[in-house]
């Protein structure tokens, strides 16, 4: 465990605590640093989870979960936040499962070019959270016009910005905090 603040050990924990713990086991039994960094206050803990899978592991969305995962990615890079684009890299690259293919889409991200992977609306995606993470006011009705335009649904633009507005938060939480992956399992499907 490693962080700027003190982290609450599952044998430290009273029940609250570890009741929220337990909601927030990964598919290993773990809990990550991203959420036991919460474990001073439960409560925000248990709503960090909640909103986690409902924008990332819920079974009503409909865009791809490997795209899901680049874009996670993507503004990850952009925030450079090291712990989210670690686990969230290395998610998108076991979904994509194709090395060549990743090995491409990791260097148009990372030289912030997604144009040089992607194209028609996932490119257009990959805009519109390039631009509402780095100049959220600037947002205007024509950003969205253009993801509807490129054959985005309602829907699937609101799950995007969904995953945008997370990772934001999420950044922000790992970086203002000082949270490393020290002890972590990376990535959801890695095996342990």
């Amino acid at each position: 465990m490693s962080a700027w603040i003190h982290m609450i050990s599952d044998d430290e924990a009273d029940d609250e605590l570890l009741d929220v713990l337990n909601l927030s086991r990964t598919p290993h039994g773990t809990v990550d640093n991203v959420m036991r960094v919460h474990s001073l206050r439960p409560a925000t803990m248990r709503g960090h989870v909640v909103l986690y899978r409902a924008t990332l592991h819920d079974d009503a969305n409909t865009l791809p979960t490997w795209f899901q995962e680049v874009i996670s990615t993507y503004v990850s890079i952009l925030n450079d936040c090291d712990y989210s684009l670690a686990n969230h890299w290395n998610n998108a690259r076991y979904l994509i499962d194709d090395e060549e293919r990743a090995d491409a889409i990791e260097t148009a991200l990372k030289a912030r070019h997604p144009e040089d992977a992607f194209e028609g609306p996932e490119l257009a995606l990959l805009c519109y959270a390039e631009k509402l993470t780095l100049s959220p006011a600037s947002m205007i009705q024509a950003d969205v016009t253009v993801l509807k335009t490129a054959g985005m649904d309602d829907g699937q633009i609101l799950e995007a910005n969904q995953i945008i507005c997370y990772f934001n938060y999420v950044n922000r939480s790992l970086n203002g905090l000082g949270v490393s992956t020290d002890g972590d399992v990376v990535g959801y499907y890695a095996k342990t």
